[in-house]
């Protein structure tokens, strides 16, 4: 068990030092998120860092969608036993004031995509519902996960382009979960989990939704199988800053979405809920095809958690207008979108949107069927 520098910290929960988890699954992760946008449909850029202490991996992402072209720089190294190092590569996050105020960096590199960021909060952090799933005995899924929207101010540099970015009109969210979750690490047999796995009737409906207004976030969370039936869900509005009013419970959440042609793609979004009269209409302005090298779909060489080696840098890039590459990085989209209130208020943030396998209440009535 050996010592880090965490450990002169008043901040034990078990015998181990910290470079021990409370658990010996293999996929015990602990990650941090981030996006960032000028309220445009200009450039969407998301970043990600985690450790996975068990499998003795950190690894880091940025992607960047701008212009006609998907842009991603990944990184992976050895974890050590310095749990406080959160840095790969050219890639870094230091905590400035916990729960506040971050900065979030890629050091200029070949790929041509660096940044440096700062992300202050605009609103409390939210603790979201844990999310627990078992298949047969086994727990397949623990985690816990809090969400934040906030202003940035740095810079970023894509293409030959440097942005100035300014919290007059810069802004996105930022999540932090930990925990036990599956598609983490290298591929196990599936052993007799692959008897609990369902056959033919796959189905996974997932949307989380962060929206940022001028006073306040409206935070929306639902998760569904392949006939509508819901097992995650959450609605909160969240004031900001400086305004002493508690979050309010908006109920659970109604959604009517309409999808591109040809696509499961989102074209619109209106969102109702069971203990409010507030209606939420969202247009997307620009998308970040989140599985482009992220490591959130494995790659055959890349996948959150796999051992790179030491230390291993490199660079992507996809010309979505390209039907083979466009369609290469499909599938977890991060959709930037204007948000309208039926109050009247106009807010801007994300809807991360996965149409996956069967879903029936849309008419994706095939793993492969589309919007018509």
């Amino acid at each position: 068990m050996p010592l880090g520098p965490m450990d002169d910290f008043l901040a034990h929960q078990t015998p181990e030092t910290f470079d021990h988890v409370y658990s010996g699954d293999r996929t015990f992760y602990d990650r941090y998120y981030f996006n960032c946008h000028p309220c445009s449909d200009e450039i969407f850029l998301i970043t990600g860092m985690g450790q996975y202490p068990n499998l003795g991996v950190i690894d880091a992402f940025v992607t960047v969608s701008h212009g006609d072209f998907h842009h991603c720089v990944r990184a992976s190294r050895e974890l050590g036993h310095d749990r406080l190092d959160t840095t790969v590569g050219p890639f870094g996050v230091e905590v400035i004031e916990g729960l506040r105020k971050l900065r979030v960096f890629c050091e200029p590199n070949e790929w041509g995509v660096d940044f440096d960021l700062v992300f202050e909060g605009f609103v409390p952090a939210v603790e979201e519902p844990p999310t627990i799933r078992r298949m047969g005995n086994r727990l397949t899924e623990h985690t816990t996960r809090f969400a934040q929207v906030g202003l940035y101010s740095g810079r970023i540099r894509v293409d030959g382009k440097t942005y100035e970015v300014t919290p007059d009109r810069w802004k996105g969210a930022r999540d932090h979960s930990w925990g036990v979750r599956p598609n983490t690490g290298e591929p196990e047999p599936p052993g007799i989990l692959a008897k609990y796995r369902p056959a033919g009737e796959f189905g996974h409906f997932h949307n989380w939704i962060p929206m940022q207004f001028d006073d306040f976030m409206i935070k929306v969370y639902f998760d569904e199988d392949a006939k509508g039936n819901r097992h995650m869900e959450e609605a909160v509005q969240v004031p900001r800053f400086g305004i002493d009013e508690p979050p309010i419970h908006l109920g659970s959440p109604k959604h009517e979405i309409t999808f591109k042609p040809g696509t499961r793609e989102i074209a619109r979004t209106k969102l109702s809920f069971a203990h409010s009269d507030l209606v939420a209409i969202g247009t997307p302005l620009r998308t970040n095809y989140l599985l482009g090298g992220s490591g959130y779909r494995p790659d055959g060489k890349w996948g959150l958690g796999w051992y790179q080696g030491p230390l291993a840098v490199e660079g992507l890039r996809w010309d979505m207008r390209d039907p083979k590459q466009f369609a290469e990085i499909q599938g977890l989209n991060e959709m930037l979108c204007r948000w309208e209130l039926s109050t009247g208020e106009i807010g801007y943030g994300m809807h991360e949107n996965v149409v996956a396998g069967i879903y029936h209440p849309y008419g994706f009535e095939t793993p492969d069927a589309v919007a018509p």
